[in-house]
């Protein structure tokens, strides 16, 4: 993306550019149907995040339409996408990832908030769910998992709204677990395994 991990935090881990990322993932957007997806962002706003993030190169405008004498924007993610790149995550310091994280966890936070304040929700119907578990794996099986995982949900990534398809939010985290405490006959070999948790919740 050629951007440092820092200017990169500034630009993009804002939660209103955080949500006009998301909802034109994988979509091509108008001003007008971003409007309808985040009514409780006030216009004013929307537009100025809208500009900072083109202007930034975040947001690649796509098509201009001419509507009843007016230019609409149609809207894209750019084709590496809104992401740090593999040199920016190579060189975040600790503290930087304390900031990625936290703004990942108050993004999912307000995004459940949102979906608590609905008229009606209800779990089971709404496939929502958040849970926490342990895997113990080696780095191999890890491989495999990862392997695995992304193999089930990358096509599902191209999926185009619409044909009674609803936005829902997958997120997860995975990283090493603290080993319990070895007692007894419990003791295991340094290094002979990897513990993964992984948290997700989807909506």
């Amino acid at each position: 993306m050629g951007m440092s991990s820092e200017r990169w935090a500034e630009l993009a881990l804002h939660p209103v550019r955080i949500r006009i990322l998301r909802a034109v993932a994988g979509s091509r957007l108008t001003t007008h149907d971003l409007v309808e997806l985040l009514p409780d962002i006030p216009h004013a706003t929307l537009y100025r995040h809208l500009a900072v993030l083109v202007k930034t190169g975040l947001l690649d405008v796509v098509e201009e339409r001419k509507v009843r004498g007016a230019v609409e924007r149609v809207y894209a993610l750019p084709a590496h996408g809104a992401t740090l790149n593999a040199a920016a995550l190579a060189t975040a310091t600790p503290e930087d990832h304390a900031r990625y994280f936290t703004a990942f966890v108050s993004s999912l936070l307000s995004e459940f908030s949102r979906y608590l304040a609905r008229e009606r929700i209800d779990f089971v119907a709404d496939g929502v769910g958040y849970q926490q578990l342990v895997l113990h794996l080696t780095d191999a099986e890890l491989g495999e998992f990862a392997a695995g995982f992304n193999a089930l949900v990358g096509p599902l990534l191209g999926n185009e709204p619409g044909d009674g398809r609803i936005p829902r939010l997958l997120a997860t985290v995975l990283m090493p677990a603290d080993r319990p405490a070895a007692t007894g006959g419990d003791k295991q070999e340094p290094g002979s395994a990897n513990d993964a948790d992984a948290t997700e919740g989807g909506d």
